[in-house]
């Protein structure tokens, strides 16, 4: 393990944090990051696993309302109907991403043209319904009704390719399903504690034979970095969203795509 693995680890680590929670998608910018500085990693774990780096960050900076939650699980209905919506929300995510694993780890990821035109394409959609003159019906994640929390978590599949965007993907499908931009952001948080969780899990049984020590060093280097980029982005992208909309984040996507098409066809 050279000195130039952990500065891959630290960059690449950085770059997942800062991309996590908006609609760019991370996975998409790690793997062509990745490529472009000629950083690889065992099973492409690295890219998978550092995202739990991501989940600390809403942990840390949602902790008071999440242990308000836990703790009042028992009596509290808001509480019980807010995991409730959560859970939902994961579940399509769970179920096709436990059948779609190796395809998505050894095809998808393997693809960058796939991943430059899912970012142009998936930049065009969110450019579009950012535009929409849509009549929010829903502007509190409390208030999501359950049919709300299971239409996201179906549009989250989408982000099962590389490049589409998680967070993306859940913000569209709570946009066009009655959502304001700024709770639409903010399920997209809570969604990614299970959602992440899970792929982190899945991944890590999977890849434990084949994962060494270094392997591990370099994962741990990126989860500190992504904890630390994620914390500044959960704690100011609301504000953010609520005053310029999701268009900087679209032009972004088309602007990375194009530039990793035209890098492919200079390399060919």
């Amino acid at each position: 393990m050279g000195e130039q693995t952990i500065v891959g680890a630290l960059l690449l680590g950085l770059l997942e944090g800062l991309t996590e929670f908006i609609p760019v998608s991370s996975t998409g910018h790690l793997l062509l990051a990745g490529r472009a500085i000629g950083f690889s990693s065992t099973g492409n774990s690295f890219e998978v696993l550092i995202q739990v780096g991501a989940i600390l960050a809403i942990l840390t900076v949602y902790s008071h309302r999440l242990w308000w939650i836990a703790r009042s699980l028992p009596t509290s209905a808001e509480s019980r109907r807010f995991v409730l919506i959560v859970l939902l929300g994961f579940l399509p995510a769970a179920g096709i991403g436990f059948l779609a694993h190796d395809f998505i780890k050894t095809v998808l990821f393997e693809t960058p043209v796939v991943i430059c035109v899912s970012l142009i394409v998936g930049g065009f959609i969110l450019l579009w319904v950012d535009r929409m003159a849509l009549s929010p019906r829903y502007t509190n994640v409390a208030e999501f009704p359950a049919s709300l929390a299971l239409k996201i978590g179906f549009f989250q599949c989408l982000a099962m390719v590389p490049g589409t965007s998680r967070s993306g993907a859940t913000i569209v499908g709570a946009l066009v399903n009655g959502a304001d931009k700024r709770s639409a952001a903010e399920f997209s948080f809570f969604l990614a504690m299970p959602t992440m969780a899970g792929a982190f899990t899945l991944d890590l049984i999977k890849n434990r034979d084949i994962l060494s020590a270094d392997d591990f060093t370099i994962i741990a280097v990126g989860f500190v970095a992504a904890f630390v980029a994620a914390v500044v982005v959960v704690r100011s992208l609301l504000d953010f969203v609520s005053r310029h909309g999701y268009a900087p984040f679209a032009y972004w996507r088309i602007l990375v795509g194009t530039v990793g098409l035209a890098a492919l066809w200079w390399a060919a």
